[in-house]
């Protein structure tokens, strides 16, 4: 064996063993490291629904704006409440006027005389003027909710965030307790990775994590938690409440995917983040 054919041997062996490690480390990293594609941005969505009905007379928001907790979102006519709170304010002094007329009637029948005035009126006085205490601080309190609902035909965000999907118009009529636009917190973003369940023992809370969006940002957080349950599809519960076990059985079996939260430790000043965008979340085990 000559010496060129001595060399190309250990140059083919050199290269055979150099992809057989590449190919090892390769498969350990596909395979084994905490790391998947399948990650979601998220964030808290807050549904703006009215305490009370009415058009909508005031819109000082756009679509996509954002706003600051304690903004004015939109406001509901207070023609009508405004007009019950006037009815309450009456009512409140017709009570007022008649209790203090039920006092004084107590007070006099107490200071007579029982030859003149019978144990039971002074009774029944008594009771009387303890009716109208009650009819008062009722008048009291249907003032206040009056007051309430006047106040809150102000309908203002409850966070600071986007307004997003905007589909309520200035003129609309907006129903109680119906949501009419929505609020992307802007402090609740965080990013949902879907790991294979093969890989979470190498997944634990605390860890470091790196989150690179598909739009080229890259992100610093750590694992929050991991969720504790899914659903399963091969399994349904049957409607009398008994297990309905699939009678077919797939031998190719996919590692199911479980949700990690990662917390988002910074976001720069200039990144845009939009809940349901996509990421590659890298977890870093032992740290």
């Amino acid at each position: 064996m000559t010496i060129r054919n001595i060399i190309g041997f250990i140059a083919t062996a050199i290269i055979f063993v150099i992809a057989i490690l590449v190919g090892r480390a390769l498969w350990v990293h596909y395979m084994d490291e905490p790391w998947t594609r399948d990650g979601r941005v998220r964030a808290e969505v807050v549904n703006i629904a009215p305490d009370v009905s009415g058009a909508v007379v005031e819109l000082p928001v756009k679509d996509n704006q954002f706003v600051h907790k304690g903004d004015l979102l939109m406001q509901i006519d207070p023609s009508h409440y405004q007009i019950a709170v006037e009815q309450a304010e009456a009512a409140v002094a017709a009570r007022k006027a008649e209790l203090t007329m039920k006092l004084d009637d107590a007070r006099r029948r107490a200071d007579m005389d029982s030859l003149v005035v019978s144990q039971e009126n002074r009774e029944n006085a008594s009771h009387t003027a303890n009716s109208a205490q009650a009819q008062y601080q009722q008048a009291i309190a249907a003032l206040d909710a009056a007051k309430l609902n006047l106040e809150r035909t102000r309908v203002i965000s409850p966070v600071d965030g986007y307004i997003t999907n905007l589909q309520v118009f200035k003129g609309d009529y907006a129903i109680a307790g119906q949501a009419k636009l929505a609020v992307v917190d802007s402090h609740s973003f965080w990013v949902y990775g879907y790991f294979e369940e093969t890989k979470l023992p190498h997944v634990k809370v605390g860890n470091k994590a790196d989150i690179k969006l598909m739009s080229g940002g890259t992100l610093e957080g750590h694992v929050e938690s991991i969720s504790r349950g899914i659903y399963d599809r091969d399994n349904p519960q049957s409607r009398e409440l008994l297990a309905d076990v699939n009678p077919t059985f797939n031998w190719v079996r996919l590692a199911q995917r479980v949700p990690v939260r990662i917390h988002i430790d910074k976001v720069p000043d200039d990144m845009v983040l939009a809940a349901g965008t996509t990421c590659t979340v890298v977890v870093k085990p032992g740290t």
